[in-house]
């Protein structure tokens, strides 16, 4: 069984958790409050010029020349494309860009961050992998099942549903596996329990936004 497949076996519990989120069946059918969604917007945004950061980390530390040009492509589109997108959902959803960053935004970004510099790069490539992965089954899963024609919240759906975020996340697996082949059993426990985290944290991240969740003081 290949790297890719084992670490997401063991996240199968979580990612089932994700799909029942009201976050998520409200998106799915259009009923999302807006304050929601634009907290969801806001906090996103930040953490993706952070995930951006951590994959320009990465791609530095690569060791393979594929994998340097895969996650310097990465960057730029968490970056460049993703902030496009955003900035249409601001001016479209009426939100304030200097709203504050919530704790659970803050600890994942960190996460990876720190993961990025400081862990086995191996490490950092399957501690990125839940933000395409999870968001691409997800966004699948949200296309499928949709019923509302005119969500108000199509161009999110479209965007992670669509082939061309497709290819990123088959890119993204597939360097993950080719570099686990070569790593040791006790390297490869360590990605899976990067992975783990990451996925956690992506449970965390959509359930902060139905909570509006911030910081206490």
């Amino acid at each position: 069984m290949s790297w890719s497949k084992a670490s997401w076996q063991r996240i199968e519990g979580i990612y089932s958790e994700i799909l029942k989120m009201p976050f998520i069946t409200q998106l799915t059918d259009g009923t999302l409050p807006l304050e929601q969604f634009q907290f969801y917007v806001l906090q996103d945004s930040s953490y993706l010029e952070n995930f951006g950061r951590a994959l320009a980390l990465i791609a530095a530390r690569a060791h393979d020349v594929e994998d340097i040009l895969t996650f310097t492509r990465f960057a730029e589109g968490a970056i460049v494309v993703e902030n496009a997108l955003h900035e249409s959902f601001f001016k479209e959803f009426h939100i304030d860009k200097s709203g504050p960053v919530g704790p659970t935004s803050h600890h994942y970004a960190h996460f990876l961050k720190s993961t990025a510099a400081l862990e086995q790069v191996e490490v950092a490539m399957a501690a990125v992998l839940p933000c395409f992965w999870i968001y691409k089954k997800v966004g699948d899963e949200i296309y499928e099942k949709q019923k509302e024609h005119n969500n108000p919240y199509q161009k999110w759906i479209d965007t992670y549903a669509g082939e061309e975020f497709s290819v990123l996340v088959e890119q993204a697996i597939a360097a993950c596996d080719r570099v686990a082949a070569s790593c040791t059993a006790q390297q490869q426990e360590r990605m899976h329990h990067a992975f783990y985290t990451a996925s956690q944290l992506e449970f965390m991240f959509w359930d902060s936004a139905s909570a509006l969740h911030s910081w206490p003081f």
